[in-house]
């Protein structure tokens, strides 16, 4: 039997991709805000990329131009939002050194190396620039959810989830500094049927956000 690769995944389930979305759309718009709290405390008129970028549900709507994605079909519907894409990995970011004031991820589950990506968005980073990567932490409900359905899904028998503390110490590792965080999603996925609040810390949500500086 064929081993399909996590680009072939991607390719061939773009329209699953965006019909989630579209049917979640309180937990994608509680996502959304998450994210959106780390930006608010960024200055005004920042240059930045989003890394695995999709389909552009998170870039487009923060206003982020452009970004990288490996999986061709996922870039053309984000190039159609607007979005500049770079078919490049995130463990080789096709940019030069100090070229940007933040970099975003939201995708740190389907990545081959979270420090290899974390160390080329040290690299293309400004001094000073913000590192804010969102992910579902592996011991709550809807990373768990993920997991256990991982066999019979071909999306998430791809996905390597991690823990608050693994990504903390990834961070520092990285040279990172003064990690913020919040979160969001409280409760099964099936169970949120309206949009939820993100709050401070990282202790209870399936959604959490994290944003760090460079030294």
């Amino acid at each position: 039997m064929k081993t399909i690769s996590k680009n072939e995944v991607f390719d061939q389930q773009v329209d699953a991709y965006e019909a989630w979305y579209e049917k979640h759309a309180e937990v994608y718009t509680a996502e959304l805000e998450a994210i959106r709290v780390h930006f608010n405390r960024l200055p005004e008129e920042l240059h930045g990329i989003e890394v695995g970028l999709g389909t552009g549900r998170f870039a487009a709507p923060l206003g982020i131009r452009e970004g990288v994605e490996p999986s061709v079909p996922m870039g053309e519907k984000a190039r159609k939002r607007g979005i500049e894409v770079m078919e490049a990995r995130a463990e080789q970011l096709p940019y030069s050194a100090m070229q940007f004031d933040f970099v975003l991820f939201v995708t740190l589950c389907f990545l081959d190396s979270p420090k290899r990506a974390f160390q080329e968005a040290y690299r293309v980073l400004k001094p000073g620039g913000a590192l804010i990567a969102a992910f579902l932490p592996e011991d709550r409900p809807i990373a768990r959810s993920y997991s256990e359905r991982g066999p019979w899904s071909d999306f998430y028998s791809k996905a390597r989830f991690y823990s608050v503390a693994r990504i903390a110490d990834l961070l520092k590792e990285t040279g990172f500094k003064k990690p913020e965080y919040n979160q969001t999603l409280f409760g099964a996925l099936d169970d949120i049927h309206e949009i939820q609040i993100p709050e401070a810390g990282h202790d209870r949500g399936s959604f959490v956000v994290v944003s760090a500086l460079k030294a």
